[in-house]
């Protein structure tokens, strides 16, 4: 026969599993989240004081020749509405010899085609003459800041980029669930937690109450 153990003792054999649990799942989730947070963190600073740290705008025009072979397949791929992407050949050429991502939907007339190509941090955009094949556009860009912001806002990033986010903030929910369990558990023996959380809780609420119309 087994032996019981007393109630007790299997209160603590208890804590002791989901102390172990929470601490595990709390350490792991911190470490996915570490760098996401500081650059969340750095970017909440930077895009609260966004009119006082200002980029200094650059932008270049560019112009290069489409090939005829490639000129052959964008008339061939001219679609019945106004918008729609560009042939993929077509687009793998100008990101080979532009810096510019061009998978988005382009703007298409009787004469050209026009591909917006915005960025984190900055913007982009060419036309292509369908009769000549020149290329003619520009790129701009609003320095580092302005990148970082970008990346904060979910700006012009990209489907991988947006499911980083998701994934960071479900990873910084783990994180926080698993804190505030470990604040109960260790709540006992420190006597200011629960006034602490709630000074968190409060503090935002009365700014957002009394200064915010």
């Amino acid at each position: 026969m087994h032996a019981t153990l007393p109630p007790k003792k299997t209160k603590k054999a208890a804590k002791a599993f989901w102390l172990k649990q929470l601490h595990t799942w709390h350490w792991v989730s911190s470490a996915i989240c570490l760098i996401g947070l500081l650059l969340f963190t750095i970017t909440g600073f930077t895009l609260n004081h966004a009119a006082d740290i200002e980029g200094q705008s650059q932008s270049a025009e560019v112009s290069v020749q489409l090939p005829p072979v490639l000129l052959s397949k964008l008339a061939e791929a001219a679609p019945q509405s106004e918008k729609a992407v560009l042939p993929m050949p077509v687009a793998a050429w100008l990101e080979d010899n532009l810096p510019l991502r061009a998978r988005g939907e382009a703007e298409w007339s009787d004469s050209e085609v026009y591909l917006p190509a915005p960025r984190p941090g900055g913007d982009a955009w060419v036309t292509i003459d369908r009769e000549s094949g020149a290329v003619v556009g520009e790129i701009s860009s609003r320095g580092t800041i302005a990148y970082l912001n970008d990346l904060h806002k979910g700006r012009n990033s990209g489907t991988a980029w947006s499911w980083f986010i998701d994934i960071f903030a479900a990873a910084s929910l783990v994180f926080a669930i698993t804190g505030l369990f470990l604040l109960q558990l260790h709540a006992a023996k420190r006597k200011s937690t629960w006034p602490l959380v709630a000074l968190g809780l409060a503090i935002p609420a009365a700014i957002a109450i009394i200064f915010i119309h």
